[in-house]
């Protein structure tokens, strides 16, 4: 998040923003007097009334430590394994006093997205000043296990089934001690057991602190570049038996330290290896480039992905992945901050294509800061939306009661060819909700096949927004497993649907400190019937082909049950 040059209390104070607010309350925009034309909203908050009662606590008490305005971070995934989607939300709390700190929060989803809190005796209630989660079945005994991300020693939660898990991070060896933000499982040596990489925002401490003012003249919080502490991303091999080996220094990645805030993992060059895209916050991007021999290589300048079309570098947050345009490769989005447009990029094949102006988001959301965010077909008509939660870290002019962060949030409806046009009420809520979001998970979680959202909110409650748009069209899901029965993140699928070819992957890391349903969702439109056939290729190259598939259920691909393709 570059920031707006601010007067300071120091050299060159660079202020992000947050203030105090109202702790707990989220703001609403009221209907305008006498209108009856407003269109229908695409989805409904219903986080009380489904049982999710959350409010991330930033711990913020007038002193403006910088990781107060950055939290917190949310995983949907099937805890159970029952085959719906449980919740996981990581808490905060005051920096300074950590045995009053609040746990992180575990929510059973009992059945058409109603849940309940099941965190006591769940071992889940990490008291960590929490930012991020990630998900995945790094020990390959079928069950999701948790990474959660801190400001201090990160966490691995090891499940254990019957909603119990087990803290596994000394003896795995993957408890980095540093400013822990986005995370993601992948298996980058395509040996069949799940790595780790964990981003890292800023070498930062409470006496490294740094008093700033903001355009206001008001004390507020710094940007990064204040702190001049890049902080190196760590890379943990998984060695099959319980433990992890930090490869950070060997494969390359510890060699260009960034402000890192969100992760996305796809194969980008189309070699077969999955590749590592890290957003860095008023710093290039990076681009980490598989080289299959256990390094990596930092190609975002040489792809065009480090800065945008104009060569400057912006606040990157969230990110978002996909094959937008149809080509059957992997673009990419980054999201800014306010004054700054999103950085859309469309994968050429060995560079990317700025398509930001093109892509018809570039006006409308350079007024807005925005963290966490995906492209979903929400409305199932086959075209990529795009979803984006606000907040700002600076705070507003002219603002003089409630929380001066609160924003509302972004949804944009796909029209094909990458272009976007905003969908109104803004955000697809009425009345609009207004707060300051960070984290944004996507998944169906009352199973009826329109894709859902959670946004976590600093210092209010957690939005859950029923999708109430994409019932009115068809949709598959797809849930492609390993031989283990663990979700084959990575796995790349292409699907044909009448003359269309698909290229989809199966992905839970995107967005910002969020971990997402990894299972594949497309949207049929109004007379789609299903998929003719579905070629999976797994992390290791072994490629198999199922289908047909009907429409309006979700099926599970599981390797060694489709019929095997022939290597090229």
């Amino acid at each position: 998040m570059s920031r707006s040059l601010a007067a300071a209390l120091l050299l060159a104070a660079l202020p992000m923003g947050c203030g105090s607010g109202e702790s707990g309350t989220i703001e609403t925009a009221d209907a305008p007097p006498g209108r009856t034309d407003l269109p229908e909203p695409w989805f409904e908050e219903s986080a009380l009334s489904h049982g999710i009662e959350f409010t991330y606590d930033s711990g913020a008490d007038g002193d403006y430590h910088m990781p107060e305005i950055m939290g917190g971070g949310a995983a949907l995934f099937d805890m159970d394994s029952d085959g719906d989607l449980d919740l996981y939300l990581t808490q905060g709390g005051p920096l300074l006093a950590p045995e009053e700190r609040e746990p992180n929060r575990l929510f059973e989803n009992t059945g058409g997205g109603r849940f309940r809190d099941v965190t006591a005796g769940s071992g889940a209630g990490d008291r960590g000043y929490g930012n991020g989660v990630a998900c995945g079945d790094v020990d390959g005994d079928g069950d999701i296990d948790l990474y959660i991300t801190n400001t201090g020693r990160n966490t691995l939660l090891l499940n254990e089934g019957a909603g119990h898990f087990r803290d596994a991070t000394a003896e795995a060896g993957v408890g980095d001690t540093g400013w822990g933000t986005s995370a993601a499982f992948l298996d980058y040596d395509a040996d069949g057991d799940l790595d780790l990489f964990v981003t890292n925002y800023l070498r930062w401490s409470v006496d490294s602190e740094l008093p700033c003012l903001n355009a206001l003249s008001h004390p507020d919080y710094c940007s990064p570049k204040n702190y001049r502490a890049p902080a190196r991303d760590v890379l943990f091999e998984n060695l099959g038996d319980g433990h992890f080996r930090d490869v950070s220094e060997p494969s390359g990645i510890a060699s260009s330290p960034g402000n890192g805030l969100g992760v996305g993992c796809a194969d980008f060059d189309g070699d077969g290896r999955v590749d590592i895209f890290v957003a860095n916050d008023g710093m290039p991007d990076h681009l980490w480039i598989n080289g299959g021999d256990g390094t990596f290589e930092n190609r975002a300048f040489a792809w065009g992905c480090a800065t945008d079309a104009n060569g400057l570098n912006k606040a990157g947050m969230g990110v978002a992945l996909g094959d937008l345009d149809g080509d059957l490769d992997v673009d990419l989005m980054v999201c800014n901050l306010d004054g700054e447009s999103d950085s859309m990029f469309l994968n050429q094949g060995g560079f990317f294509q700025d398509h930001t102006v093109r892509g018809g988001v570039a006006a409308t959301s350079k007024h807005f800061t925005r963290f966490g965010m995906g492209w979903v077909d929400f409305d199932n008509d086959g075209e990529f939306d795009l979803f984006q939660a606000d907040g700002r870290v600076e705070e507003a002019r002219g603002s003089t009661e409630g929380d001066p962060y609160a924003e509302e949030n972004l949804l944009f409806r796909g029209l094909g060819a990458g272009r976007f046009e905003e969908v109104l009420p803004r955000g697809g809520v009425f009345p609009p909700l207004v707060a300051t979001s960070r984290a944004a998970a996507f998944g169906d979680v009352n199973e009826d096949g329109a894709v859902d959202v959670v946004v976590v909110n600093r210092d209010a409650p957690v939005h859950l927004l029923l999708n109430r748009r994409g019932t009115r069209n068809r949709w598959i899901e797809l849930r492609v497993l390993g031989a283990d029965g663990s979700d084959a993140l990575g796995a790349t699928l292409t699907a044909r649907v009448g003359a269309r070819t698909l290229r989809r992957d199966v992905r839970a890391a995107y967005s910002y400190q969020a971990s997402n349903d990894p299972r594949v969702h497309i949207g049929l439109g109004s007379g789609g019937t299903g998929l003719d056939q579905v070629t999976v290729r797994f992390p290791d190259g072994h490629k198999e082909r199922f289908g047909p598939l009907s429409a309006g259920k979700v099926h599970v691909l599981r390797r060694g049950e489709g019929a095997p393709v022939e290597a090229e």
